[in-house]
């Protein structure tokens, strides 16, 4: 696999259709995927280079304030690429990221179902009681 941490306008495409297969993100549109990707500190992609069309195939991005939090977002890999340590591997990549070292805590949500694949990589429930709040920007 091909690490990018750019993206042409034909990868934020690429990002898009990726949002397309998941329930959470099926009604982001370009645009806002494309805004989404500039809005974001980190980017990371995944891009298999064994296929011809080099195709995207991963993606995460991460808010952060490069010394106490970062927050993951996206974590995504194609419905044809899973369950091949790409996700895995999207998560390492964000955690050995040089300007992500110093981070003292990363977070994220998830799914419940998804808690064990993250509690692989040292990620926890237990966060001492804090609750998630969410306010709609009508």
């Amino acid at each position: 696999m091909l690490v990018i941490y750019q993206f042409t306008d034909a990868q934020a495409e690429q990002v898009h259709q990726l949002y397309q297969q998941v329930w959470w993100a099926n009604q982001r549109s370009l645009q806002d995927t494309k805004a989404c990707i500039d809005g974001s500190q980190i980017c990371i992609g995944l891009i298999d280079d064994d296929d011809d069309d080099k195709k995207l195939v991963g993606f995460t991005r991460v808010i952060t304030d490069f010394i106490y939090k970062a927050v993951i977002f996206d974590v995504i890999v194609c419905d044809t690429q899973r369950s091949k340590g790409l996700g895995k591997q999207l998560i390492e990549l964000i955690k050995q990221h040089p300007r992500l070292v110093k981070v003292k805590q990363f977070e994220l949500y998830c799914l419940p179902e998804m808690t064990e694949f993250y509690a692989e990589y040292g990620f926890s429930t237990d966060v001492g009681g804090v609750t998630l709040m969410r306010c709609v920007n009508d």
